[in-house]
């Protein structure tokens, strides 16, 4: 695609993440496992075995084998079970975990977690990916993805227990590879991706990205596209799903994350991002990001 990598970092900086293990382990016998219903996006990695992802409404299950990860970022209705079949699924208990022993000859061994978006703008980046992605253990075109896999297979073989905070770091990392790989490759893809897959386009958001602060109008928006300013906007609007004036919000909110994080002040940070008015950068900044800017600030530091 003609996605610039300023694009894609910058994507990939947007997403304010964080990371956290809830299961490392095994499950025998016929089980069933699901974080649906606690409202977070969730990843499940598969080390030992092999079982199936069912997901409610989906008619056709998906075989998760050893080396293979699925991504789901939504609260999706979901199980995971060493049962083919979605009645089987149903039928089978809430286990336990038993503890993870990779030399066992049967059995489903798991690294399972939670991804927490923390601002109202990782939100909107999340929002325009799929609602599942399932990393498969053979995938050429994810190569430094399968090097981290390999390090968390060889951290779950560490005696006498894996080390959690390790996982957690290298799960985080793993998820990063596998998002700038659906960025980069996936066609489908909406938003942002969207617009960097045409060239005139993914000319303009390089602008955005490195001048948000700019005096922007739609009209020398469209400029650097090469369109009229009626054909602009349609045409932006939708390949995105939002209009250019939604986009340069973020822009300019995410520039103003970045410079909190450097201790600017608030009213310095306005005017650095575009802004004459503190209380109309307030607006903005806690409609995007769901935070006040003070507090947003004060929790940086």
């Amino acid at each position: 695609m003609n996605s610039s990598s300023a694009l894609v970092d910058w994507l990939l900086d947007s997403l304010e993440l964080t990371t956290s293990l809830f299961h490392v382990g095994r499950y025998c016998g016929d089980w069933h496992a699901s974080t649906h219903g606690l409202a977070r996006a969730s990843f499940h990695l598969i080390v030992q075995g092999e079982c199936w992802l069912h997901i409610a409404g989906e008619p056709t299950p998906i075989e998760l084998k050893n080396g293979d990860a699925v991504f789901l970022l939504r609260d999706l209705e979901y199980r995971l079970s060493g049962e083919a079949t979605a009645a089987g699924a149903q039928e089978c208990p809430r286990r336990p975990m038993l503890p993870l022993d990779t030399s066992a000859s049967d059995g489903v061994g798991l690294v399972c977690g939670f991804f927490h978006f923390q601002s109202g703008l990782s939100a909107m980046i999340v929002d325009t990916l799929p609602a599942w992605i399932v990393l498969r253990a053979g995938d050429p075109s994810l190569t430094a993805a399968r090097n981290l896999f390999e390090l968390i297979l060889q951290e779950c073989k560490r005696t006498p227990a894996p080390s959690g905070a390790l996982l957690e770091r290298l799960c985080h990392l793993l998820f990063l590879y596998v998002l700038r790989q659906q960025v980069l490759d996936n066609n489908e893809l909406g938003g942002l991706a969207a617009l960097g897959r045409q060239p005139a386009f993914a000319n303009l958001l390089e602008h955005l990205i490195a001048r948000p602060a700019d005096a922007w109008t739609l009209e020398n928006m469209a400029a650097c596209t090469g369109l009229s300013r009626s054909a602009f906007f349609k045409r932006f609007t939708e390949l995105c799903g939002r209009s250019p004036g939604q986009v340069l919000l973020m822009m300019r909110m995410r520039h103003a994350c970045q410079l909190f994080k450097q201790d600017q002040t608030v009213a310095e940070v306005a005017v650095a991002v575009g802004y004459q008015s503190v209380a109309a950068f307030t607006r903005a900044f806690h409609k995007v990001t769901g935070q006040q800017p003070g507090a947003y600030r004060k929790a940086q530091a």
